[in-house]
């Protein structure tokens, strides 16, 4: 069953039982006070009677006409009786006593009661008199206040299935309009395939479950996105970029065996297999590192990474590599809370990251000095690596992030562009940024901010 169907039965029902019981009070209610009301009627008969029977010596022809007219229209099904001190009937026979002695007892202890017999309603007072002292009963059947009860039954039960049909369908129309953004989010969802990955839904301007469910949906959308990108540019570079050395060093092979050769050109041939060797080996090396990288990228294990700490293993790590001095580290803010320094992240992949960086910084530069700043507060981490180097082209500092993309003043320089291609999707993996700012001839700034 959809939502908007399951959403409207469950109101529709909660809002019928909720109508029922409220009827069902007033039904409750209607009947005690039509009970009341013919209670009373009752006990005006009964004073009736009593002023006819009893009272007739005692008062005016014009009294005892009014109490006649009073007393000649009759309740439905009617049954009058008084009885003296023994519970024997007077003035009106009762051969089969209508009432027991028990009843009439009762009444006479308790000088007036009201009580149901059936369908019968029932009324008893003790009248004392000059002539003797009466048990007057009088019982009658509500006719008028059962077809009253009945009629405001089967009006309440009309009235209830209406209003529970009206609930619903209007239930199912507000259902329909609510749940509408889900509909719209389904149908884009449905025009996702693996070749559409780039595709995002409307994530719309509410701040709503449905405005999350459109924003997590794009991320894990970004994600896969990112995923298959790496795959498939694992896959289409390799072949060609393995393809290239090899294809040189195959070419160079057959030449020198076509006929024999000095030594210093066998010499020659052999630097320049080893040249070509070398170029694949650090091309295979780079390749491992991209299928590390998707491997991890597909599947992160993500847990707080004190940036602060990192840092200074880098700086451990370069020192070492690089030479010391060479790597400075200069930490120009902190935050009180040592946690404001964490980021979820992967270790493993934001180390390869900061080291794409510092490695190029240091290759571009000569092996010069490299300036690593960190600030961070409440709100923001920033890592800011700047080298004196040949820098970076102003027409190319976006096209650097593309796979085996390489600039036009690196030539002389080993490398075959997939380290900030790499980097650059690690960085985005974490919800981070990262920026380049360049001065060609003089120097590069590497800039990512982590926001909170």
């Amino acid at each position: 069953m959809k939502i908007k169907n399951r959403l409207s039965l469950y109101f529709t029902a909660v809002s019928a039982f909720v109508l029922l019981i409220v009827q069902v009070v007033i039904c409750i209610t209607f009947n005690s006070l039509l009970k009341s009301d013919f209670y009373d009627h009752l006990m005006d008969r009964a004073n009736v009677a009593a002023q006819l029977y009893l009272e007739a010596d005692e008062i005016s022809a014009d009294s005892l006409s009014h109490v006649r007219e009073r007393y000649l229209q009759p309740l439905p099904d009617e049954v009058v009786r008084l009885y003296d001190d023994k519970n024997a009937a007077s003035f009106i026979k009762d051969k089969n006593q209508f009432w027991t002695s028990p009843v009439i007892n009762a009444v006479r202890r308790g000088k007036q009661m009201e009580f149901a017999e059936g369908n019968r309603h029932t009324v008893g007072i003790y009248y004392n008199d000059n002539q003797g002292n009466f048990v007057i009963l009088v019982s009658a059947i509500d006719l008028q206040g059962n077809k009253r009860i009945r009629d405001l039954i089967v009006t309440m039960s009309i009235l209830l299935l209406s209003v529970t049909a009206g609930l619903f369908i209007i239930s199912r129309w507000f259902a329909q309009k609510a749940l509408e953004p889900i509909d719209k989010v389904i149908s884009q969802m449905r025009r996702v395939r693996a070749g559409s990955l780039n595709l995002r839904v409307d994530e719309g301007n509410g701040k709503d479950e449905i405005s999350a469910l459109a924003h997590n949906f794009n991320q894990l959308l970004e994600h896969l996105e990112n995923a298959f990108e790496l795959q498939q540019t694992f896959v289409i570079n390799a072949s060609h970029e393995l393809r290239t050395p090899i294809t040189t060093i195959i070419g160079e092979i057959e030449i020198s065996l076509n006929k024999l050769r000095t030594n210093a050109e066998y010499e020659q041939v052999l630097q320049s297999v080893l040249t070509d060797a070398e170029r694949l080996n650090e091309t295979i090396t780079s390749l491992l590192e991209l299928a590390h990288v998707d491997m991890n990228y597909t599947q992160p294990a993500f847990k707080p990474v004190a940036i602060d700490e990192l840092i200074w293993e880098l700086n451990d790590y370069w020192a070492e590599k690089a030479g010391k001095g060479l790597f400075n580290v200069k930490i120009l803010h902190l935050p009180a809370d040592h946690e404001r320094l964490q980021v979820d992240a992967n270790k493993s992949l934001l180390t390869i990251a900061l080291n794409n960086i510092i490695g190029n910084a240091f290759k571009f530069s000569g092996n010069k000095r490299v300036q690593c700043d960190l600030y961070a507060d409440e709100n923001r981490i920033t890592i800011k690596i700047t080298d004196i180097g040949i820098g970076i082209m102003p027409a190319e500092l976006d096209k650097v992030f593309n796979s085996f993309y390489r600039g036009t003043n690196v030539k002389g320089y080993h490398g075959n562009g997939i380290g900030l291609y790499v980097t650059n999707k690690i960085i985005n993996l974490f919800n981070g940024t990262i920026t380049l700012s360049s001065i060609p001839g003089s120097s590069t700034s590497v800039i990512i901010q982590f926001t909170r």
